[in-house]
């Protein structure tokens, strides 16, 4: 049976710590299963503002395939991998926690070109399952700010077999692909018609045909509705996942 959910931005779960910042999509804190309340493969979708010399310290995950987009600002990263990056606007990471691995994500105080960080760094994150346990854990960035320039709908992150030739970022999930677009005002973009569908509206407002008005923080939950038309209202950035399996 189809349907459409919209989540609006402040029926989001907002967690104000003063060094973060967080809104999630989906129920994320606590020791539960994140596959019961998952839309697709989409487990989570978090909306995080960190300030300078702050950040997540070590921590360890398994089989999970982690996505970062960062909207302003840049983030360190640092795994027990040997992985290292400085993540900004336009490029994307995917780490594979795969048989386990620690890492940190901060926004710190110096940059290595000695500069003094002040301003907080905006980043979504995104986790899904991986279609197969016990990977070795790995590393992967990339930049597209120029094919984002375009303004349509860029493959960002995928691990179907039908992008196995698009220069995105790879997936251990042969379900899954994330998109990505940059709307100019009146620019527009098809959503992919898949079995599920999750839109989140990282900037801007967009016109979605058949739903409506979303703005920055609003998201949209598919299932089985076919494409659907996006247009930029003013210049707008939106994330799009495309699942053709079910986490739950």
């Amino acid at each position: 049976m189809s349907s459409t959910v919209v989540q609006r931005a402040d029926e989001r779960r907002h967690l104000d710590y003063g060094w973060l910042t967080a809104r999630h999509s989906f129920p994320f804190a606590g020791n539960f299963d994140h596959a019961a309340y998952a839309h697709g493969l989409l487990l989570v979708n978090n909306d995080d503002i960190i300030e300078a010399d702050s950040g997540f310290d070590t921590h360890q995950h398994r089989d999970t395939e982690i996505v970062t987009w960062v909207l302003s600002g840049s983030l360190v990263h640092q795994d027990s991998a040997g992985h290292s990056g400085v993540i900004h606007r336009g490029l994307a990471q995917r780490m594979s926690a795969g048989s386990g691995i620690l890492h940190s994500e901060r926004n710190d105080r110096w940059r290595a070109d000695g500069t003094r960080v002040t301003e907080p760094v905006h980043l979504v994150q995104m986790w899904i399952p991986p279609d197969e346990s016990g990977v070795t854990p790995s590393y992967q960035e990339l930049d597209i700010n120029s094919e984002l320039d375009g303004g349509g709908l860029i493959t960002l992150a995928s691990g179907m077999p039908a992008h196995r030739d698009h220069s995105a970022i790879s997936l251990h999930n042969k379900h899954a692909a994330l998109h990505v677009a940059r709307l100019e005002t009146g620019g527009s973009v098809f959503l992919p018609d898949a079995p599920y569908v999750h839109g989140f509206v990282a900037s801007g407002t967009v016109d979605v045909e058949g739903v409506g008005l979303l703005g920055a923080g609003d998201s949209l939950r598919l299932k089985d509705t076919g494409g659907h038309l996006v247009q930029g209202i003013d210049d707008a950035e939106i994330l799009v996942w495309e699942m053709h399996a079910s986490a739950n």
